[in-house]
């Protein structure tokens, strides 16, 4: 059973913060089960954020059993602010057993629940009430997704975002450059972002014009080798292609940063309404 210090709690309400957050992780660094009389089932845990300014982020797998007659394997990001539950968590959904679109439809319903349970402690709710619902959101999902392909014939709208890490930067002004080139040639916003050795890429705007970016950052030969040659961008990393939420404020420009410590970029990414976004993938690259 995985107990709980002062700082969070744990119980039939969820978990809830009341001070000294930095000790969240004694509160959530272990345990493989817990509330096995519920079958509330928690496979894995990680704190990868405890901060007294920025609250708690956190990974919870749980496996959510016969269901489609498999057993689907989900991992939640939750993070909590401050004055959570005051304030609903943001929460990110993935699987490798259900579609991109099937898990931003299981995020919403979830954040539909938080809504319910504002004031009150709400993580152990939301995690058992996707273990009863998932079955019937997949269906809905795959119901509404025929209904749009039907209708669309697979014209792909909406507003998308890219997270893209890069390795290094040799010819550092020639590449930021033409980063700066092709982002206003495709009507690209968003930033390069420089933060020690960190090198990020976010950037938004029509699916196509994300695609024909990837594209252009794969094969144009953007940077030079050890020796001085021309060369392709071989060691990216493609962190996230997602489509644009409500949550999401839209970036008006694409701008070169440069942050002195994690806690500017951070906040260049929560200004953006991109908390979740930044404990979920920035934090493994600070280690």
């Amino acid at each position: 059973m995985l107990q709980f210090p002062e700082t969070a709690r744990f119980g039939t309400g969820g978990i809830g913060l009341q001070h000294n957050i930095p000790n969240c992780k004694q509160a959530l660094g272990h345990a493989h089960a817990v509330r096995s009389g519920s079958d509330l089932y928690f496979l894995e845990q990680e704190a990868i954020l405890c901060s007294e300014t920025h609250g708690i982020s956190f990974r919870i797998q749980i496996s959510v059993q016969e269901l489609l007659d498999t057993d689907v394997l989900l991992k939640l990001l939750f993070h909590l602010p401050v004055n959570y539950p005051s304030t609903l968590p943001d929460i990110s959904v993935n699987s490798d057993q259900l579609t991109r679109a099937q898990c931003m439809d299981v995020k919403e319903k979830l954040l539909e629940q938080a809504k319910q349970h504002l004031s009150e402690p709400m993580v152990h709710d939301l995690i058992l009430w996707v273990q009863q619902h998932l079955k019937d959101v997949i269906k809905q999902s795959a119901t509404v997704c025929n209904e749009k392909t039907t209708l669309s014939k697979g014209t792909e709208d909406g507003i998308w975002m890219l997270l893209l890490h890069l390795d290094h930067m040799r010819a550092k002004a020639k590449y930021v450059k033409t980063v700066e080139k092709w982002a206003s040639n495709l009507r690209l916003t968003g930033r390069l972002m420089f933060m020690g050795k960190i090198i990020l890429i976010l950037l938004q705007g029509d699916r196509s014009s994300i695609k024909e970016y990837l594209i252009l950052q794969k094969t144009a030969k953007v940077d030079v080798d050890s020796s001085g040659k021309k060369c392709k961008e071989k060691m990216m990393r493609v962190l996230c292609e997602t489509e644009v939420q409500s949550q999401h404020k839209r970036f008006q420009t694409f701008e070169v940063k440069e942050y002195s410590a994690p806690e500017e970029l951070q906040k260049e990414f929560e200004t953006a309404g991109l908390t979740t976004l930044f404990s979920e993938f920035v934090p493994l690259l600070l280690k």
